[in-house]
């Protein structure tokens, strides 16, 4: 069975692709920082924790056929993080996520990033209505989840905090 969404995405700075073994180390960058896992898990990963996340990424595609891509920076081929689809099943609906290296914070890669996953969503997924799944405290993912033309569901309790539901547009 093909995947229902491109394995592939091009932006003017970024390559989304599907990951690779090989991308556990310059992930590890973001799953090692403190201020990135703050409002997710909320500590960091070991190596073997984050080549662990790694192959659950590579798992949701074989079980989806969509999933999160690595992102790549264009001028240095190096992963600065994660955009695109997450669905586990512990999760309220679908969603578009974001996550990136502290490093690349502020410069407009998790926008670019986040845009081409929603057009990918819309043309690919027209019958799925993607959220983002957001710590109520997470005030920069909130931000870009608005400037993406997300509007605010709705407030849940998940996994032991309180998370907002941003539905993007269709």
């Amino acid at each position: 069975m093909t995947n229902i969404v491109p394995e592939k995405i091009e932006t003017e700075r970024l390559t989304l692709r599907q990951f690779r073994e090989d991308d556990w180390q310059d992930l590890h960058r973001y799953y090692s920082d403190e201020s990135a896992m703050k409002y997710t898990v909320g500590r960091t990963f070991t190596e073997g924790e984050t080549w662990r996340a790694l192959c659950s990424m590579l798992g949701h595609w074989a079980i989806r056929k969509y999933g999160p891509y690595a992102v790549e920076e264009k001028s240095s081929s190096k992963v600065i993080g994660i955009v695109g689809f997450w669905y586990p099943n512990d999760w309220p609906s679908p969603e578009i996520k974001w996550a990136l290296s502290p490093k690349y914070w502020g410069k407009g890669f998790a926008k670019e990033a986040a845009k081409a996953v929603q057009r990918v969503g819309r043309e690919y997924m027209p019958n799925i209505h993607l959220i983002s799944l957001i710590h109520s405290k997470n005030h920069a993912s909130k931000k870009l989840a608005i400037a993406l033309g997300s509007t605010l569901e709705s407030e849940v309790e998940f996994r032991n905090a309180i998370f907002e539901i941003y539905r993007h547009p269709k």
